[in-house]
């Protein structure tokens, strides 16, 4: 990443880890995608991109954090019963619709359903995350997804533990500073 921020991938969902690209509170608040480089490198990293880039293409930045910024509105909508316009998930889905193809397997002697991303603009690049959050608003339950309970920590995450207890984003992060924390005021309770 140029801006030589780590994103944080721990939501167990594409869509999630990406609106995580903007993290903290505050004075602390960071933002993973600051240009188009970043975005591409964040793709990458998340695995939603394969293909090499000459370049990325220009805007790629503004395009990713108004798809980040719609696709968190529509979360919230969601889990409150409201509506909300998905116009920017929805011109990535459009536009950037990838080309679906059979294609002959020979070592399994076997038709396979591809998908190749249309071009290399924006919208193709992004589609994934776009799909990825349409997936997650109509076929998942909602309930799941939860926001981090540490109180400096605005991360989301897909609960997809046995039990559907999950408090935090990272157990190794924000779940031991907090109980740490419980444990240092319990102990000066005393």
């Amino acid at each position: 990443m140029s801006s030589g921020i780590t994103p944080p991938f721990v939501a167990s969902n594409l869509a999630l880890d990406f609106i995580n690209t903007q993290f903290g509170v505050g004075a602390e608040r960071r933002d993973c995608l600051d240009d188009d480089g970043s975005v591409v490198e964040w793709l990458r990293q998340a695995h939603a991109l394969t293909d090499e880039l000459e370049s990325p293409p220009e805007g790629l930045v503004q395009l990713a954090r108004a798809l980040r910024d719609n696709m968190k509105a529509l979360i919230a909508s969601a889990k409150d019963g409201q509506v909300a316009d998905p116009g920017t998930v929805n011109r990535v889905l459009e536009r950037g619709r990838p080309i679906e193809r059979i294609e002959w397997e020979p070592t399994d002697a076997v038709f396979e359903r591809k998908e190749y991303p249309r071009d290399q603009q924006s919208e193709s690049l992004l589609q994934p995350v776009a799909r990825a959050l349409v997936e997650l608003l109509t076929e998942e339950d909602l309930q799941l997804v939860k926001e981090c309970e540490a109180s400096d920590c605005v991360l989301l995450f897909h609960d997809q533990t046995k039990s559907h207890r999950r408090r935090w984003c990272s157990m190794a992060t924000c779940g031991n500073r907090m109980k740490a924390a419980a444990h240092r005021a319990r102990k000066h309770a005393r």
